[in-house]
């Protein structure tokens, strides 16, 4: 029996289809027997037996086309319940509707009810098939070996080279893979088959799935977390690909399996509980998330949907980012019975952005399109400029004129007495939200500030996954930098229950702990990975930490709040504080000198005249309490 085990899990779904449809046409003679046999009251019905023999040839034929039809021979046996039982019971009445037709042609002597008889006794064989073919199922899988049975997600070159060293060994079963790539999915791969990565809830149950291994090295740490929190919660074991260091030791490869961590860096508990009151906020609305195709925001648009929006516009100046997101998003969209509205652009063109505000009614704003990497937009200025400041400007534009309900401009701790020019242009942001609020009477303008995001793109946390996997050296910029690191799940949450509760103009934090050495980070990351430290107490380790300094712009240690004194807390783990703001006035002359040092391609100048604004306001504000 072991051995029927491949066969049966390399069977594609089209053979699958095949082997259902041939099953169909097999029984319909025993079915014709039984009717006849139920109507003549007699084993051998004899003379009336060899009339109806003349029905079978042209009966079979309609069965295969009424099997295809019908969609009988598309059921999954491991969900042989309900609709499946219905589509037996279409097939079964199509095939007595064609006896009965094709009786007439042939001028054959039967009487009306043998086709009802027929119809009945078919529909009971066919389900009885079903379940046979079920049952044998089971006693396959029972009597498979036992050990740890794995499937593995991403049936691309990792995945495959991955099932072959596994079945080396003898304790290890590889049932097939998981991936979300349509062209491979109902496929044979390596003799194993292909599955949908939507259905490893059911196919981890049917399979008794003891582990899934994820074999997607190119996909971002962000959605491999996702992957892996989804499948975790039913109980099945992730855990991620093995490092080259590992694979190349003398243990089996299924040994090496390390679990997948996803928020194990943070240094204390997630914050993550779901909204109560502000999801009001979100559903039936039209929400518009800029920056959709990154990190946060792509996270923001997983999240909002659980809130049953009316629309969601995803917008992006990436068209791979906005292509990938997009086809994640349909599939939960199709269940609630949402819009997905993706939209290609950049949030700097002013005409391009009213156009989208007028054509679709937005409701909430979740703006978190920006140039984010802290050396890339020291390396170019005025690229950053443009983006964060000018675009966040557009975007408030567009929002007062359209009267918008809520706008939450997601920010950063770096925009915190700013040491880079991507932070200082971020608490221009902030500067720019926080006057507009003071003036809006329409829509609630707020900001939500945070520290590091694990796995975000460009982030240390999958830099140095990199540096592990390729063997170190592991670069840090000082042994005693820290940051403040949470998950991408906790500051999208963040930032939807910042914009459902926000009455304007606060900033939001998130109560994040301590800060984290990175200095440990990096030893805690090398050690996950199964390898040692390489230095001077242990000059035979692993990876080696190779201290850099810091880059341009980079700070040893990130602050939260401009405020001095308490802050006074809103939620659980939620701060809320009121910072000071320039003038209309002030923003207004700081805006239109930026735009000419711009316009002229004056990096220089530009950098001064930005840093010269936010200067002042590096000088502490008392933070203010709230009720409510």
């Amino acid at each position: 029996m072991n051995s029927v085990l491949p066969v049966v899990t390399a069977l594609t779904r089209g053979q699958k289809r095949a082997i259902l449809t041939i099953v169909d046409v097999l029984l319909v003679m025993p079915a014709l027997y039984l009717s006849l046999v139920l109507q003549a009251n007699s084993v051998l019905p004899g003379k009336m037996l060899a009339e109806v023999l003349w029905l079978l040839p042209p009966l079979a034929v309609a069965a295969a086309a009424v099997s295809a039809l019908s969609g009988a021979a598309h059921v999954r046996l491991g969900s042989f319940e309900g609709a499946a039982v219905g589509k037996s019971a279409t097939l079964s009445i199509g095939i007595g509707f064609a006896s009965a037709v094709l009786a007439g042609v042939l001028q054959l002597n039967l009487a009306l009810g043998f086709h009802f008889i027929f119809a009945l006794s078919f529909f009971l064989l066919n389900v009885i098939s079903r379940l046979a073919m079920i049952a044998v199922l089971v006693r396959i899988y029972n009597t498979a070996p036992s050990g740890r049975r794995i499937a593995i997600y991403g049936a691309g070159k990792t995945g495959s080279q991955l099932a072959v060293a596994l079945r080396q060994d003898r304790d290890v079963t590889v049932v097939g893979f998981f991936d979300d790539d349509m062209s491979l999915q109902g496929m044979s791969h390596t003799g194993l088959p292909v599955w949908r990565g939507q259905d490893t809830t059911r196919i981890c149950a049917a399979f008794r799935v003891d582990e899934v291994l994820l074999a997607v090295p190119s996909t971002s740490y962000t959605r491999r977390n996702a992957i892996a929190q989804r499948i975790e919660k039913e109980g099945v074991e992730v855990k991620s690909l093995p490092t080259f260091m590992q694979l190349i030791d003398s243990r089996g490869v299924a040994d090496k399996l390390v679990s997948f961590p996803t928020s194990a860096w943070l240094g204390r508990e997630q914050h993550m509980r779901a909204l109560a009151a502000e999801a009001a906020e979100y559903s039936s609305r039209t929400i518009l998330v800029s920056g959709g195709g990154g990190s946060i925001g792509s996270e923001l648009c997983r999240q909002v949907l659980a809130y049953r929006p009316d629309r969601l516009i995803v917008l992006d100046n990436c068209e791979f980012s906005l292509f990938r997101i997009e086809r994640e998003l349909l599939a939960m969209a199709e269940v609630i019975g949402a819009e997905i509205v993706p939209v290609l652009g950049s949030i700097t063109d002013q005409g391009f952005v009213a156009s989208v505000f007028e054509r679709f009614s937005v409701d909430v704003v979740l703006h978190a399109a920006a140039y984010k990497h802290v050396t890339l937009v020291e390396q170019n200025p005025l690229a950053g400029i443009h983006n964060n400041v000018f675009g966040t400007k557009v975007l408030i534009k567009a929002a007062v004129d359209a009267g918008v309900r809520r706008f939450v401009q997601v920010s950063t701790d770096k925009a915190v007495r700013p040491a880079s020019v991507m932070g200082a242009t971020k608490r221009f942001a902030e500067l720019l939200i926080l006057d507009q609020a003071a003036r809006s009477s329409e829509t609630v303008f707020s900001i939500v500030r945070f520290g590091n995001v694990l796995g975000s793109s460009g982030s240390v946390v999958p830099i140095f996954r990199e540096q592990i996997a390729s063997g170190g050296p592991v670069m840090l910029t000082d042994e005693n930098v820290t940051r403040y690191f949470m998950t991408v799940q906790e500051a999208a949450q963040l930032v939807l229950r910042a914009g459902g509760f926000a009455r304007g103009g606060e900033v939001f934090v998130l109560d994040m702990g301590e800060p984290v050495l990175v200095s440990d980070l990096a030893r805690q990351m090398i050690e996950s990975a199964g390898c040692t430290v390489r230095d001077q107490a242990n000059p035979e380790g692993d990876i080696e930490i190779h201290v850099t300094g810091l880059r341009p712009g980079e700070k040893m240690h990130e602050e939260l709040v401009i405020s001095e004194g308490d802050i006074i807390t809103r939620d659980e783990k939620i701060f809320r504080v009121r910072e000071d703001a320039l003038s209309e006035i002030e923003i207004a002359a700081a805006m239109k000198v930026l735009r000419q040092h711009v316009d002229g391609g004056e990096a220089d100048a530009a950098v001064s005249a930005l840093m010269q604004v936010v200067s002042d306001q590096n000088k502490p504000a008392t933070a203010q309490s709230e009720t409510g």
